[in-house]
């Protein structure tokens, strides 16, 4: 019988989340976490663009003044997308769901807003600078974790088994 990945991280006593326990957590994670940015970039963009056109509506109002929250779409709509998804109680992005996986603490709890806000700054800030390198460091990784993940302590698993 098949345990599911619930079993596996809560069945009291250490976190099950060891590779070498149950490497099944962690088959194509890298290819579905890929997958989700994907899907997540999609959402990402169309709610930018809805932001756009009620800054543009509220610039219009505001005689100009509105139009300075311009500048705040690019960082607070992937922050506060982030945020509200992967803090949330499925601890997963809608791209994340989609795929099957989830992000956990790597103690196995589940994330909360916080942490998934910080998580959200600390990607687009390392994409920015190390682009290739956030993904050759999951190459090496047996959880198959980024750059960022290992930095606050975090990993993705399969949700789906």
């Amino acid at each position: 019988m098949s345990a599911t990945t619930n079993d596996l991280i809560d069945a009291g006593g250490p976190p099950r989340l060891d590779p070498a326990l149950h490497p099944e957590l962690y088959d194509n994670v890298r290819t579905r976490r890929i997958l989700a940015f994907l899907f997540d970039a999609v959402i990402m963009f169309v709610l930018m663009v809805v932001a756009f056109f009620v800054i543009t509506v509220l610039g219009l109002f505001t005689l100009g003044l509105g139009f300075l929250l311009y500048a705040l779409i690019w960082p607070v709509v992937p922050i506060l997308y982030n945020m509200f998804t992967l803090g949330g109680a499925n601890s997963a992005t809608v791209g994340m769901r989609m795929m099957g996986l989830e992000m956990r603490t790597y103690d196995g709890g589940r994330m909360y807003s916080l942490l998934a806000a910080v998580h959200a700054a600390l990607y687009w800030f390392s994409v920015t600078i190390l682009t290739p390198f956030i993904l050759l460091v999951s190459l090496f990784s047996a959880r198959k974790r980024m750059l960022h993940d290992m930095a606050i302590g975090t990993t993705v698993i399969r949700a789906d088994l």
